[in-house]
């Protein structure tokens, strides 16, 4: 791609680009674009000729397409966008649906709570916290790899349970101690899903 090169080493040395190259300047406000770019909003944001942007974007899009990445630079509505490569929405659809399947519910939530407060908690002490059965929970959660067995109760010999590194992650959390002080008043909580989201975006 001579003249995409061209382009993005020409202005490289200019400062009032705001970016390593022009290649990067396209490549950077096309990813923050929520609707197609035209190549006049692009020379207008990057201060660049009309030109030198249309040999840019039409290079990436190419390039894009012989490298078969995730991704296409594609041409609609009189303007540039990028969209997910054609060839990739078998996985995008998979991933969409089992993202939907995977959100917990309530009790599913409220039972996580439980456990990640009083851990390691048998499933009777669960259960008698949140005054249900909290059978079919436990065995979600554990498929989910967000619980995971702890050895047994010493006195009833039953399955005590505890938190994984994986519900860490998704929690957005480095360790236990850093979940909010709210163990002594957990059977009287009420909002136990506005406080997991408020831990896990950190607001």
């Amino acid at each position: 791609m001579p003249d995409v090169e061209a382009a993005a080493e020409a202005d490289a040395d200019d400062a009032s680009l705001g970016a390593p190259s022009l290649t990067a300047a396209i490549e950077a406000l096309l990813l923050l674009a929520d609707e197609p770019m035209t190549l006049l909003d692009l020379a207008s944001a990057t201060r660049q000729p009309v030109s030198d942007v249309e040999a840019v974007v039409r290079g990436l899009s190419e390039e894009y397409r012989e490298q078969e990445r995730g991704f296409d630079l594609r041409e609609v509505a009189g303007g540039w966008r990028y969209y997910t490569r054609a060839e990739c929405s078998p996985l995008v659809e998979r991933y969409v649906l089992d993202g939907q399947q995977a959100r917990l519910t309530q009790a599913s939530l409220e039972t996580l709570a439980v456990i990640a407060y009083r851990q390691p908690i048998a499933r009777g002490r669960v259960s008698a916290v949140r005054g249900v059965n909290v059978d079919g929970v436990i065995r979600t959660l554990l498929s989910r790899g967000l619980i995971a067995e702890a050895g047994h109760d010493g006195e009833s010999g039953a399955h005590l349970y505890r938190t994984t590194s994986y519900f860490l992650e998704r929690m957005g959390i480095a360790s236990l101690d850093d979940l909010p002080p709210l163990a002594e008043h957990l059977p009287d909580l009420a909002d136990l899903e506005d406080v997991l989201d408020s831990v896990a975006t950190g607001e």
